[in-house]
């Protein structure tokens, strides 16, 4: 099998996020995604959830709008131990070159140090996972800051 590290870069192609970096918890039975703004609605019969993303760790300007057929609603208990009742969908992640779906639940994970967290069932017979190790799939290709040109100093006469 593959191995992955204790942190991970992956895609959510069908939720149209190109990039998200992930907590790799084997720990954790269920998967999470960051969301938030989280409405409900039917589309042919079917109930579905559009929601916002924050993908980028400690920043709130990019977001992506998205939305997925709800699977059911389950209870979580999170590490804190209180429970929540969260939605569930069923998404593809794209991991090393291989692509496969995953249930994710649904939480505001802004106070988290993630905004995804992978857990076991979600790689179990997939991946192996190294936990002193990060980034076996590589990172994203950072974008550049566009910083404002200093304007040049004044040259000082002396007289």
């Amino acid at each position: 099998m593959p191995v992955i590290g204790w942190r991970e870069w992956v895609s959510l192609p069908n939720l149209g996020i190109k990039s998200i970096k992930v907590k790799v918890d084997t720990g954790a039975r269920s998967s999470s995604l960051h969301a938030y703004d989280l409405h409900e609605f039917e589309r042919d019969g079917v109930n579905w959830i559009r929601f916002k993303v924050h993908p980028v760790q400690r920043r709130t300007n990019e977001i992506v709008q998205t939305e997925a057929e709800i699977l059911e609603y389950r209870s979580i208990r999170s590490s804190s131990g209180k429970s929540t009742r969260r939605p569930v969908i069923i998404t593809n992640i794209e991991l090393l070159g291989v692509v496969w779906p995953v249930e994710l639940t649904l939480a505001n994970r802004d106070e988290m140090g993630f905004r995804m967290l992978l857990g076991r069932e979600a790689f179990r017979q997939k991946f192996l996972v190294d936990a002193g190790k990060s980034y076996y799939g590589g990172k994203p290709p950072r974008k550049k800051k566009n910083k404002a040109k200093a304007k040049p100093k004044k040259k000082s006469r002396q007289k």
